[in-house]
């Protein structure tokens, strides 16, 4: 019976150690890395969640670890069972049909405890059980680092680091997904996706035509403009010259209507203007953005290659973008109907 006993135990241990080393192996594949390093980040990490995103790093080294750990309990634990197996049997005078029972139950409880169910539960609970294995796994890691190094050596792919790297479709793909699961806000997923488009995007895309641009003459007195003012209610105004593509400056609707109310009507719109921004019409939209938010004019005159006017932009025809109000004009000729 203590054979029996013994034999047992022997049983339960190769069963377990498989089962531990399914499960880590399993979590380490699946933990979301991102999260882990977000809380090694911390200004006080989770415990585990530095040691996590080391073995992470070697992920390579990591996973041999486990891997030369679950033969040992899977091929060297079973065929050592099985001898002890064939002692007791024995001794015990029922070696005949017995062996070969006990060595279809051990493959199929191995199967099933050791590899089947740890790995659902460790991909099911991948962060606490990765957090929690990562101390003892980075000690037996230092334990067996002579073995691994050798393998390295003669598998070179085991040293290849893992980096967090991620790209643009891959960010769109989980906003999408995060909203579907309703883990963030639909609004916020389209955002999300609307940022990127900005670097697709540039002043050329966005701007109001010279054409359709409003313009004023900088020579002409505010009374002159008096009635052009009040049927366009344009925030900025373009400040021309007599020279073609001469830009005196952009002045500001507020102001002009001010100073006409304050009675200066006899002044020019050019002594009322202010300096000029120039962007070149290929800026991408992301940057002019940025420009926007260090100058408050609120408006930029945009130039070709040849630094001649072509087009006015202010900073809501770049947040239309972020609103979704923006929508790409179609040529001439099209209708919009496939």
């Amino acid at each position: 019976m203590n054979d029996l006993l013994a034999l047992a135990l022997l049983v339960v241990v190769v069963i377990a150690g498989s089962a531990l080393c399914s499960g880590v192996e399993a979590a380490l594949l699946t933990v979301n890395p991102v999260r882990v390093h977000e809380l090694a980040a911390r200004s006080q990490p989770v415990r585990g969640a530095r040691r996590l995103e080391q073995l992470r790093q070697r992920l390579g080294r990591t996973l041999s670890v486990l891997v030369i750990a679950n033969n040992v309990f899977n091929i060297f634990g079973s065929l050592m069972l099985g001898g002890y197996a064939a002692i007791v049997f024995k001794r015990l005078g029922i070696g005949g049909i017995a062996l070969p029972l006990f060595s279809v139950s051990l493959t199929v409880l191995v199967i099933l405890l050791g590899e089947i169910l740890p790995k659902a539960l460790g991909s099911r609970l991948a962060l606490p059980v990765a957090l929690s294995s990562a101390p003892t796994l980075a000690v037996l890691a230092r334990l067996m680092l002579p073995l691994v190094l050798v393998l390295e050596q003669l598998l070179p792919a085991i040293t290849a680091d893992n980096e967090i790297s991620t790209d643009e479709e891959e960010i769109r793909q989980l906003a999408r997904l995060g909203s579907q699961k309703g883990q963030i806000e639909a609004d916020e997923a389209a955002m999300i996706a609307k940022v990127f488009q900005l670097n697709d995007l540039t002043a050329r895309h966005l701007m109001t035509p010279r054409v359709a641009a409003p313009t004023l003459e900088g020579a002409a007195s505010l009374e002159q403009l008096r009635s052009t003012l009040l049927a366009n209610n344009a925030e900025w105004w373009v400040v021309l010259g007599e020279e073609v593509d001469e830009v005196l400056g952009v002045a500001s609707r507020e102001r002009l209507l001010t100073a006409l109310l304050e009675g200066e009507g006899g002044r020019n719109a050019a002594s009322l203007s202010a300096p000029v921004d120039y962007v070149p019409e290929m800026i991408r939209a992301d940057r002019l953005l940025t420009g926007f938010r260090r100058n408050s004019t609120g408006v930029r005159v945009v130039v070709d290659e040849f630094g001649g006017f072509v087009g006015v932009i202010g900073a809501e025809a770049v947040l239309a973008v972020l609103a979704g109000w923006w929508r790409r004009p179609q040529p001439a000729g099209e209708t919009g109907r496939p």
